[in-house]
């Protein structure tokens, strides 16, 4: 059987293979995970997908190719399956055993075996063995997924470290060096493409939440207990952008060589944070079709999803606008990096209160409210200063003038 690159999404064309687990010459049954495979956005594991003896590969790690390439060859139990020549120029002939009738003269898998390098990892940083957790993969193998639900819902792991870093080698004198992992060198070669690709030009807007803050107060302790997690402020932005690309679209475009693609669907991309060890953005469709509520749901599933590694590819597809949410760590701006083909990408910083200058019956007054900036990086060659900072104005307007409450009740 050939083994071919699978198609890991419709918009998917091409992937790299990240690590082979077996090599030439060795026996797979169909239970086993043969390759790991990833894009910048999710990595997967393979199956073998059938019993037999792994006679080829013609892709190695690190390799990037198109779907349907074909990667190795499996033979079928019971086949003659030639393996390639010897150093010696010798060609060994290995007959595969019929699997029905000698699997019992073959040693016994143990669970362990099967477990592939992020779980033996996960499983290692937190001090747990594989015995300790119920795996809900092919066979009851151990996913990763398994583990962070492991320590999610009721296991409490003994030796816990504060970030989940890939392994770590100390070299002495008080330096620690980390290899970076598939996902994180995915990252940073996009981000060094966005910044070499976009002249970035950031404008930031002083924005004050009260009127968001009446709807959160009124029915936030009620949604708590009905959705199980907080109201927060990020949905009630994502729609207050998705409002303000109505009368500024040029914002909701891509760049395609020397041209401004404008988009009438607003596919909203949200900036997801995996527990320090990467960052993803996956899609809301047709967000600005979507409630105030409906967005702030649609957040919640894809960010439980991400860090449980359970989004497909195609939740990461058609982007058109990107959002990313610094507040919960209370920083003051930031300058992100656009999410290239786009043209723009707005930062939610922290929101606190704060003494501020309100005008009221024709006097200044100093009131206390709930502010926060918003800062837009936008890419120059599409748009200049004055579009991109007339959309931030309206989409202050929206968020300090419109009746929430009435919007979430």
């Amino acid at each position: 059987m050939d083994v071919l690159m699978p198609q890991m999404g419709e918009t998917v064309a091409e992937g790299t293979l990240t690590v082979w687990h077996k090599k030439v010459g060795d026996i797979v049954s169909s239970s086993d995970v043969l390759f790991e495979i990833g894009t910048d956005k999710v990595e997967m594991e393979v199956p073998a997908l059938m019993d037999g003896i792994l006679t080829e590969i013609f892709v190695q790690a690190g390799e990037t190719v198109v779907v349907g390439s074909k990667l190795a060859v499996i033979e079928a139990k019971g086949e003659k399956a030639v393996l390639p020549e010897e150093p010696q120029n010798q060609q060994v002939e290995v007959v595969v055993p019929t699997f029905d009738v000698s699997m019992n003269k073959l040693p016994k898998r143990d669970r362990s075996m099967k477990l592939s390098p992020v779980v033996r990892k996960l499983l290692a940083e937190n001090n747990l063995g594989y015995t300790d957790i119920t795996g809900t993969g092919r066979d009851s193998r151990i996913k990763r997924s398994d583990v962070l639900d492991y320590l999610k819902t009721g296991g409490i792991p003994l030796n816990a470290p504060a970030t989940s870093q890939a392994a770590s080698d100390v070299i002495g004198d008080g330096i620690t060096v980390i290899p970076f992992s598939y996902r994180r060198k995915m990252t940073a070669e996009h981000m060094v493409r966005s910044k070499a690709t976009s002249p970035h030009v950031l404008q930031a807007v002083e924005v004050d939440f009260s009127a968001v803050d009446k709807a959160r107060k009124a029915i936030g302790p009620e949604w708590k207990r009905r959705e199980g997690y907080s109201l927060t402020y990020l949905p009630f932005i994502a729609k207050a952008v998705c409002s303000a690309i109505k009368d500024f679209p040029n914002i909701n475009g891509h760049i395609e060589e020397e041209r401004l693609v404008i988009f009438k669907r607003v596919n909203l991309a949200i900036a997801i944070d995996l527990n320090f060890d990467g960052l993803v953005a996956p899609v809301i469709l047709d967000a600005d079709l979507k409630a105030v509520t409906e967005i702030a749901r649609s957040t919640n599933d894809l960010a439980e999803r991400a860090r449980a590694d359970k989004l497909s590819p195609d939740e990461f597809a058609n982007a058109t606008y990107t959002i990313s949410n610094n507040g919960s760590f209370g920083t003051l701006i930031t300058a992100p990096i656009i999410n290239q083909p786009q043209i723009a990408i707005l930062s939610t910083d922290g929101i606190t209160k704060r003494p501020i200058v309100i005008e009221q019956n024709g006097e200044d007054l100093i009131a206390i409210r709930p502010i926060g900036i918003l800062a837009q990086s936008f890419d120059h060659r599409a748009i200049d200063g004055s579009y991109s900072g007339a959309f931030m104005r309206c989409m202050k307007e929206i968020i300090e003038g419109k009746n929430w409450l009435d919007s979430v009740s």
